[in-house]
């Protein structure tokens, strides 16, 4: 049996699962707003530089460390948040494939507190961490 629909905060009914026309546009509006303010790649260091140093990490370290698939993605294990000396730590990148990088390595993030701590559903993706001594 369908689940009925919803009733929207503005007025509209919609159907189970769909999302309305003002909840989207309302998401578009705060994402260009958050856009207009976040720099460009360039200026947070993905740049020329940061291109040729992913290239010799991927060529050195080519498979995905979660998962062992062909690696694309250089991934900063600990976000940098500006600060380009943790973003230029070697030890803090991991190589990832887009898949893993898209869905488990998100789904960390998400569930991370403040301050760095993990939900408890949520386990630390970071293969040194895993691996045995």
């Amino acid at each position: 049996m369908p689940s009925p629909p919803r009733a929207c905060s503005c007025g509209r009914v919609v159907p189970h699962g769909e999302r309305c026309a003002c909840q989207i546009a309302s998401t578009r509006a705060r994402n260009r707003r958050h856009d207009a303010l976040r720099p460009s790649a360039a200026q947070r260091g993905y740049d020329h530089v940061w291109r040729r140093a992913r290239l010799e990490f991927l060529a050195s370290n080519p498979h995905c460390a979660l998962c062992g698939a062909s690696a694309t993605i250089v991934d900063h294990v600990k976000a940098h948040r500006g600060d380009m000396e943790l973003f230029w730590e070697w030890s803090n990148w991991q190589p990832l494939c887009k898949r893993c990088h898209d869905q488990a390595k998100q789904r960390l993030e998400w569930n991370q507190l403040p301050g760095g701590t993990t939900t408890p559903e949520s386990k630390s993706l970071d293969h040194r961490k895993n691996s045995p001594p």
